[in-house]
């Protein structure tokens, strides 16, 4: 009879959920933030929807704090198969994904919700391609970081010039180099370590995660300005996606959204933004903001990176002006532009 009934269904062409009859499915979720962070707990009910949607045939661990692999590596572990979904900073291998570098910019966008949004929309298009050996999710952002130094107090670009420091990521990286710093690479999990042992002496960081991962004891100026943002992503390996049920991939396709970008990412969003708050009323530390002046310099100090990311993007073939329109009319439409 369930055959039966089955075989009406699509002769019919009634739309399928996913039944019991779907064979269960098991997701390793890798993340390289501790269990704290707010991520995790935002991915695991993000999970346990998409377990609740499948009518439980997709269930899925979520494993934080570089369980199955170091940061660096979590694009590479998805294409592989390593783990099944994984959190990707794109920036944490310079050069390889130069279109979602756009994204990068210094003074690019307002606030981790709106942002997300508008990145998140802006990027759909050009994953497919410039991420086609995993199965793209989504995109997002953190609230705008700032900057957090040892020793000096930072007021100008000038101000870089000889200063050792750890980049949030690929554009910072180039940023700091322009200014004549020199960059320290290190993961977030290992950035305190860096300062600490004085290997660097400033880091471009999210307010909220520099307590969440102990870096506030070691920093003690901080400039409160919108300078960066990181993208990242969540890619999913392609074998197990294609492995699913057409009623799985819907359900998965459904929680790869715009929408569910921001859910995922909001309250990191508002962790972030709470940090700030919290640095001011911290002991011993400056927080510090900039003249209008000042502002100007620094805005004025990153048009060689606009210059050098459309050249990268160029390289592989694609239009920066076009993908830059793209991006202008996504922040446009959420109002989430600088």
């Amino acid at each position: 009879m369930r055959k039966l009934a089955l075989s009406l269904c699509l002769a019919a062409g009634v739309a399928l959920p996913a039944f019991a009859q779907d064979k269960q499915v098991d997701l390793k979720i890798s993340l390289w933030v501790p269990p704290a962070h707010p991520l995790v707990p935002a991915t695991k009910e993000w999970a346990a929807d998409i377990e609740k949607s499948s009518g439980g045939t997709i269930k899925s661990v979520v494993f934080p704090s570089e369980q199955l692999g170091k940061a660096f590596d979590h694009y590479d572990m998805a294409r592989d198969g390593i783990a099944d979904v994984t959190y990707v900073n794109p920036g944490y291998q310079p050069g390889r994904f130069p279109i979602i570098a756009v994204g990068q910019m210094p003074f690019t966008f307002t606030d981790g919700h709106t942002g997300t949004q508008a990145l998140d929309a802006f990027y759909r298009k050009y994953a497919e391609t410039e991420m086609k050996d995993t199965h793209f999710c989504f995109a997002f952002i953190h609230d705008p970081g700032g900057f957090f130094s040892t020793k000096k107090k930072v007021l100008v670009p000038e101000d870089l010039k000889g200063m050792k420091v750890r980049p949030a990521q690929s554009t910072i990286a180039q940023w700091v180099t322009s200014l004549g710093g020199t960059n320290v690479q290190a993961s977030a999990p290992e950035s305190r370590d860096a300062l600490e042992r004085g290997v660097a002496e400033a880091i471009f960081f999210p307010w909220g995660s520099i307590f969440l991962f102990g870096i506030d004891k070691v920093i003690k100026y901080a400039l409160d300005a919108p300078l960066y943002t990181t993208v990242f992503t969540y890619n999913m390996n392609k074998a197990k996606y294609d492995s699913m049920s057409p009623a799985q991939k819907k359900v998965i396709d459904d929680h790869c959204t715009t929408e569910w970008a921001e859910k995922v990412a909001g309250p990191w969003a508002d962790f972030e933004a709470a940090g700030r708050d919290k640095m001011k009323k911290a002991s011993g530390k400056e927080v510090y903001t900039l003249t209008p002046e000042q502002l100007a310099a620094w805005k004025k100090s990153t048009e060689p990176l606009a210059n050098s990311w459309a050249e990268a993007v160029k390289k592989i073939g694609a239009n920066p002006d076009q993908i830059r329109a793209d991006l202008q009319a996504a922040l446009g439409k959420y109002h989430a532009g600088f």
